[in-house]
């Protein structure tokens, strides 16, 4: 790599700083920025301004969502080389970054077409694009050769593959034999389709862990957010996932404090962790973005905005702690993604398993919890 990469926000954004450091002059630093929040744009500038601080000399090209949205303001900024728009290069799709050394992220779609009232994503990227078939089994080849031992699958919206996820996900494991754990990352599961439920169902190289962009769990917030589905929806995908799969787990975007959102409404979504069995759940209070609708909504108070977030994180880390405590006994194939024996089962439960060689997929006894990570024994 001839450049260095800081990177931030989605998975997506791995997988092209893999591909833009390639591109870039060598001993530069490329921030990768992120705009899913005002607090991660402001991390993006904090990142920004460090990176100068411990390098003065060295050039520094910012990208990414946040650029995007707002490029004079890190023009502005003294610490900036270069400000690079996504239309000075087309989009690093199909590329892949081994992030782990053994487990390797590949974009196979960006942008998107819907317009959720919160989010500027859809500014930032654009219009829903998907990879051909043929780059994306290139380049899961080509991370294959490198040694990755497992290949997630990433972009914006990848439920909108052009063709769909599911089918795409079954030409994949059929034309790669050596393709063992395939992962995917955020689902919309509106979108979710009968080719990935049967997918699911009966192929054991596909990870059981569905990570879902749910947002909430009351009706008329999601309509405010201008979401294309309901409460019962997101409700009846898990019951379907779960149906095909007792053993899949379930991860979920929650945003806390949506403007408008009563206190019934917010109870909603934190019954929505036990009504979709979450957990593995990211919270975001809500953050009014410039120029969204959500932004001219009546805002939530914003002490109950951190409220309502701190309410959820609680209830999800109590559901998480108990998920865990209940692997004790299992039996887990994890992937080793560290030199310190780290790394994580099919479900995507964390384990550490002391001696264990990185990059090995090991069949492991779970013997005990500690603290965030499950301990293992070799079988």
């Amino acid at each position: 790599m001839s450049a260095e990469t800081i990177t931030l926000g989605c998975r997506l954004n791995f997988a092209e700083s893999e591909a833009m450091a390639a591109g870039a002059p060598e001993g530069s630093l490329i921030v990768n920025s992120c705009a899913v929040t005002s607090e991660a744009v402001r991390q993006t500038r904090q990142a920004i301004r460090r990176a100068h601080r411990e390098n003065p000399a060295r050039p520094i090209i910012v990208t990414g969502c946040a650029v995007q949205l707002d490029p004079e303001a890190f023009r502005a900024m003294p610490e900036v080389t270069e400000v690079r728009l996504r239309d000075d290069s087309a989009p690093a799709l199909a590329s892949a970054g081994l992030v782990h050394s053994v487990k390797s992220f590949v974009a196979v779609q960006t942008g998107c077409d819907h317009r959720c009232t919160f989010c500027t994503i859809w500014t930032a990227r654009g219009p829903s694009r998907s990879v051909t078939y043929a780059a994306v089994r290139d380049a899961v080849e080509r991370e294959l050769a490198r040694g990755a031992k497992e290949i997630v699958l990433t972009g914006v919206d990848i439920t909108d593959y052009d063709g769909g996820l599911g089918r795409l996900c079954q030409r994949l494991l059929s034309d790669l034999p050596g393709l063992k754990r395939l992962r995917l990352s955020s689902l919309d599961s509106i979108e979710i389709d009968g080719a990935l439920i049967e997918l699911i169902a009966g192929e054991p190289r596909l990870m059981p862990h569905f990570h879902l962009s749910l947002q909430a769990g009351d009706d008329l917030v999601l309509k405010r957010m201008k979401r294309r589905h309901l409460r019962r929806d997101a409700v009846a995908t898990v019951a379907a996932i779960k149906a095909a799969r007792p053993e899949a787990t379930i991860g979920a975007d929650l945003i806390a404090g949506f403007p408008t959102e009563s206190e019934a409404a917010a109870h909603n979504t934190l019954a929505l962790l036990d009504d979709c069995d979450v957990v593995a759940a990211h919270i975001f209070p809500f953050s009014p973005r410039p120029g969204t609708p959500a932004a001219r909504m009546p805002q939530v108070e914003r002490e109950l905005v951190k409220a309502r977030a701190a309410r959820l994180r609680d209830r999800a880390a109590v559901r998480r702690s108990n998920w865990l405590d209940g692997l004790v006994g299992s039996h887990q194939r994890v992937l080793i993604e560290n030199e310190r024996g780290e790394g994580h089962g099919a479900s995507n439960a964390p384990v550490r398993i002391a001696g264990a060689a990185k990059g090995s997929i090991i069949d492991a006894i779970i013997t005990a919890r500690y603290g965030n990570h499950l301990i293992g024994n070799i079988e």
